[in-house]
């Protein structure tokens, strides 16, 4: 499923775009769900909790203009792929800094609209695999292969990730011991540790050390399902598609 968001202070535009999008989609059968938004605050406070896939965000808007929108949200989330709608080119370059996938000028050409939107779809269908983990700051989308290890933390989980980032989660860890399989490349070799097969450096028959030289211990019960486990992932090509 696609989430789509549109964000307008125009009512009436808000409902032909939403119209236009649907109307689009039938015939493709795609599983697409539309939200709308007449200011910006009322978008981010939804995006925070379950995030969207594309955003569909007018510039100039009050209060809070679509620009300043997406930087707030950019510093959360890195994937989510941004239009920017507008009746004038002076935000382009802004809109540059902000990572935007397409800027579109009001009114919007529906052909141009669709094509637009059919390439993001495309492109989201074929990303890597990736996990929406509600933090204890903000919901984040992680990239299943830039997942380290995870770690049981008290009643909390942490998310160890690729150059040294963390996020913590208020999730117990077992809610993770279902999502992270082994088909993805993922092994829980201790009651409070998951580790990322693709990013171990090395293992002996207790100790696993990780890529960033980090060192999880391996349970006794779970010695020969990791060594298994992993030459499996290795040599079988087992989540190899993360």
């Amino acid at each position: 499923m696609i989430r789509i968001a549109i964000c307008d202070d125009s009512s009436a535009f808000l409902h032909q775009a939403k119209f236009l999008i649907e109307h689009w989609d039938a015939p493709a059968a795609r599983s697409i769900v539309t939200e709308l938004f007449e200011d910006a605050d009322a978008l981010l406070s939804a995006h925070r909790q379950k995030p969207f896939d594309i955003i569909l965000l007018d510039i100039v808007m009050p209060l809070l203009n679509g620009i300043d929108a997406a930087k707030e949200l950019r510093e959360k989330d890195k994937t989510v792929k941004i239009i920017f709608l507008t009746t004038s080119t002076e935000f382009a370059i802004d809109s540059y800094a902000v990572k935007a996938s397409n800027y579109l000028l009001k009114p919007v050409n529906p052909d141009s609209l669709f094509a637009c939107l059919g390439e993001l779809i495309c492109d989201l269908q074929s990303v890597a695999k990736s996990i929406v983990v509600k933090g204890t700051d903000a919901t984040h989308r992680i990239v299943l292969s830039d997942i380290e290890h995870v770690e049981a933390q008290l009643k909390h989980t942490v998310f160890f990730l690729k150059e040294n980032q963390k996020i913590e989660s208020a999730a117990s860890f077992y809610t993770y011991e279902n999502i992270l399989v082994l088909d993805d490349g993922f092994f829980k070799c201790h009651r409070s540790y998951i580790v990322n097969i693709h990013h171990i450096d090395k293992f002996s028959h207790t100790q696993i050390v990780m890529r960033s030289g980090f060192c999880i211990p391996i349970s006794r019960s779970c010695q020969k399902n990791f060594a298994d486990s992993y030459f499996r992932v290795i040599f079988g090509k087992v989540g190899d598609n993360i």
